[in-house]
């Protein structure tokens, strides 16, 4: 029978499992969730923009803010979470919960009789319009990227709340929040395009 610093030794002459290294393919619990997150964002907000300047109605947006742009996106970033990114984890999140609670407010609500006036709208962008500010100052030490796209989505959401009381025409919103979409669609582009060729073929900071 093995006394006890032998079997310590026995343990220590094991050797470490080899992982085979497969482009695009990480061995963990979880991959990165960010390509996922930003396309679910970009491609509702370039819905949005094309909404907001009169390209066509708002059934795209709507169909988009409940699947892509707010459930998946949502789902990415519990998965962000779970790796341990509190900035990207937390965008996802909430910004996927943002896409729900514009559904809420531009399609449920008005159903049961409950309209959001200028005032209402005013407030629901101001609030978003904060809480995005928090995420462009954090954005500075995540990556000159997502610091671009956030600075985009600040001044989108400045451009919402002079829509809502009247001092910003539509179609200028909505050609700044398309381009906010596209400037997201690049980034999760980038990611995935690098991380399946496993180098970097689009720039991407």
């Amino acid at each position: 029978m093995a006394i006890l610093s032998e079997v310590r030794k026995e343990s220590r002459d094991i050797p470490e499992p080899v992982v085979t290294v497969e482009p695009g393919i990480y061995k963990e619990w979880w991959a990165n969730p960010a390509v996922v997150g930003l396309m679910g964002f970009a491609t509702t907000t370039m819905a949005t923009g094309l909404h907001n300047v009169g390209y066509w109605g708002a059934g795209p947006t709507l169909a988009m803010a409940i699947a892509f742009g707010g459930t998946a996106q949502f789902v990415a970033g519990v998965v962000d979470l779970r790796k341990g990114s509190l900035f990207g984890g937390s965008a996802f999140m909430a910004y996927g919960a943002f896409w729900w609670s514009l559904v809420v407010l531009d399609y449920l609500l008005p159903k049961t009789g409950i309209s959001s006036g200028p005032n209402e709208l005013l407030g629901y962008f101001l609030m978003w319009t904060l809480f995005t500010l928090s995420f462009f100052i954090a954005s500075f030490k995540v990556g000159n990227h997502l610091a671009g796209l956030f600075g985009l989505l600040l001044v989108a959401f400045l451009l919402l709340d002079g829509v809502t009381i009247g001092k910003v025409p539509a179609a200028a919103a909505g050609w700044e929040i398309f381009i906010t979409g596209l400037a997201a669609w690049y980034i999760a582009t980038a990611i995935l395009v690098n991380g399946v060729y496993g180098r970097k073929v689009l720039p991407h900071s």
